[in-house]
């Protein structure tokens, strides 16, 4: 049984929170202010953050955590705002989601960041794959040292298959691993991405299509420089 901390200042929110995980199967308890966080994340297997704190930033929190603990975080936060998600995946959040969002989605996401974390490889914050350079801590995509401008989608994407170098991997594992979902009804997504990523990193042979299973990363000798 996995141990979420709810990090949450609004108590009845919180309870709600806590008695919706409780009965899906986990063990959650939740605390209500920024600064219980380092405290009581230390037997946690995952902690469910509120961005919406008012002893301590919320962004602070992710920070501050992230410098000690490799623990998962999924922030939460009441805008759903492309901005404030990038933000706190920069911070360290590797998940944010909005409060409007539904239980059943939440759900999905903590399954998928609880996934990752099981995996039991360690990936480096920075993968290089001459010329490219893939930085988790910044998310930046460089190509040649020029900075690849991609959304936040792109860059878990191609982090995800850059992470497993020399292996496929299944569309499947990346809608599940970056989309927090197995609808396989919504992985055309993927598509749409593996398209964007191809053309803004000016090559079809940097993500290779392996008909039938998945994608895999291509390597710097199969790409033209420049």
């Amino acid at each position: 049984m996995k141990n979420i901390l709810v990090v949450e200042q609004d108590g009845p929110a919180a309870d709600s929170v806590v008695s919706e995980l409780r009965r899906q199967g986990y063990a959650a308890r939740s605390v209500h202010a920024g600064r219980q966080v380092l405290e009581a994340c230390r037997d946690a297997d995952l902690v469910l953050l509120s961005l919406d704190l008012t002893d301590v930033d919320g962004l602070e929190v992710c920070r501050s955590l992230r410098a000690v603990s490799n623990v998962p975080l999924i922030a939460r936060t009441h805008r759903d705002d492309e901005l404030e998600r990038v933000l706190a995946l920069r911070e360290g959040a590797d998940d944010c989601v909005a409060k409007t969002w539904g239980m059943r989605e939440l759900r999905a996401r903590i399954e998928a960041v609880l996934r990752r974390s099981r995996c039991g490889k360690a990936v480096p914050e920075t993968i290089s794959i001459e010329p490219l350079r893939i930085d988790q801590r910044t998310r930046e995509v460089r190509l040649h040292d020029q900075r690849v401008d991609v959304t936040s989608k792109e860059f878990e994407l191609l982090y995800a298959l850059a992470a497993n170098p020399e292996t496929v991997v299944s569309r499947k594992q990346l809608m599940a691993s970056v989309w927090g979902t197995n609808w396989a009804s919504s992985s055309r997504t993927i598509d749409t991405h593996v398209s964007s990523l191809r053309a803004k990193l000016g090559s079809n042979r940097w993500i290779i299509t392996v008909r039938g299973v998945g994608y895999r990363l291509g390597h710097a000798r199969t790409v033209a420089a420049g």
